[in-house]
């Protein structure tokens, strides 16, 4: 088979963990006879220092002439300065726009090794495994008006949070259909006694529930779902909800798992099928307090990379086989400093990734 993916490494530890990746592909190309055609882009603060664009039109023609994305991270103190009119995580969200990629899969399983490695209760987290389903490419990242200005009173400035029906019903319809692939539970995160956008939401939730009484549903306001999903993570299965509140959700989610270095992530333009284009990236960020130091966990992104064999490929078997060589690599006690504990084996990026590398060649 042979694919075509455009690797985007960004900026700070990205490239670092994304070349784990690129090394795994080419293991899995070399034991399952595959061949990966790898184009590399620029985009992030990296672009903008080069061009003045965060996501440079040359790399956004080339993922749509791809099979599939495999991104790191952009951003860093360099391009934080809130009066700048080109950001380097304006990338992120242009690329996202501009491929369509309006549906966000971030789930989070405990790994069996890690339950201790988690600041909360092993009773507590042991039975962890649920998927955050979040709208992407609407809401309060991407709604007009969007600006900041001065008055006479002093400065302003405003975001709008805005939802089509059209927009809530595409990524609910998904939150369902995936919840009755796995335990038929689903959870809509909402802000519905505030926020207008919110009741809309909730409306839809529950009218399109009707085409789906095999699933269980239950609808609950963000700020106490952040507290349950801390207190009574067990009990959740798929949980739906929009930009913002995913975003917030899933960085909470990373505690369970014991790190955000360990959280991969799926931005898909349809419903998982096996032959859907995604964008395919770890929760994280670019950490540059950690960059250049050989230190940043590469397992979200090696397992980023197996969702994508999985759900734009169609090779389940070598995502399978990845998963299964991250989890003998873990319970070997191999661990990154995010995730070591005392008695652990302390190992760096390129370690950790070769180990993984070494499970999947036997």
């Amino acid at each position: 088979m042979d694919l075509n993916i455009a690797v985007l490494p960004g900026d700070g530890i990205g490239p670092e963990v994304i070349a784990e990746s690129v090394k795994l592909l080419k293991v899995i190309g070399e034991n399952y006879g595959h061949s990966f055609q790898l184009r590399n882009g620029i985009i992030g603060g990296i672009a903008v220092d080069k061009f003045g664009v965060s996501l440079p039109k040359e790399t956004l023609e080339m993922c749509k002439n791809s099979d599939a994305v495999l991104f790191g991270a952009v951003g860093g103190p360099k391009w934080d300065d809130p009066q700048a009119k080109v950001r380097a995580t304006d990338g992120i969200l242009e690329l996202r726009k501009g491929l369509s990629l309006f549906a966000n899969l971030r789930p989070v399983k405990v790994a069996l090794p890690l339950i201790d490695s988690t600041p909360l209760k092993s009773s507590i987290v042991k039975d962890v495994d649920l998927l955050v389903v979040r709208e992407l490419t609407g809401g309060l990242y991407f709604g007009q008006p969007k600006k900041q200005w001065r008055t006479s009173s002093g400065r302003q400035a405003v975001d709008t949070m805005s939802y089509s029906e059209e927009e809530i019903e595409r990524i609910v319809r998904m939150g369902f259909e995936l919840a009755r692939s796995r335990f038929k539970k689903l959870t809509s995160v909402d802000k519905a006694n505030v926020l207008e956008s919110s009741r809309l939401w909730r409306q839809i939730v529950t009218e399109i529930s009707t085409s789906y009484p095999d699933v269980e549903v239950k609808h609950a306001y963000i700020d106490a779902c952040t507290m349950q999903l801390i207190q009574r993570p067990g009990d959740f299965d798929v949980l739906v909800t929009s930009n913002m509140f995913g975003d917030i959700l899933t960085d909470e989610a990373s505690v369970l798992a014991g790190s955000l270095g360990m959280l991969p992530s799926a931005s898909l333009a349809g419903l998982p099928s096996g032959q859907t284009f995604g964008l395919y990236e770890p929760i994280h960020g670019t950490a540059p307090d950690i960059e250049g130091k050989n230190i940043a966990n590469p397992i979200a992104t090696i397992l980023s990379t197996a969702m994508m064999l999985r759900y734009s490929f169609n090779l389940a078997s070598e995502a399978k086989a990845v998963e299964d060589a991250v989890e003998k690599t873990l319970l070997e006690g191999y661990r990154t400093p995010d995730i070591w504990t005392e008695g652990d084996e302390k190992v760096g990026t390129e370690e950790m990734g070769n180990l993984v590398m070494q499970k999947l060649k036997k």
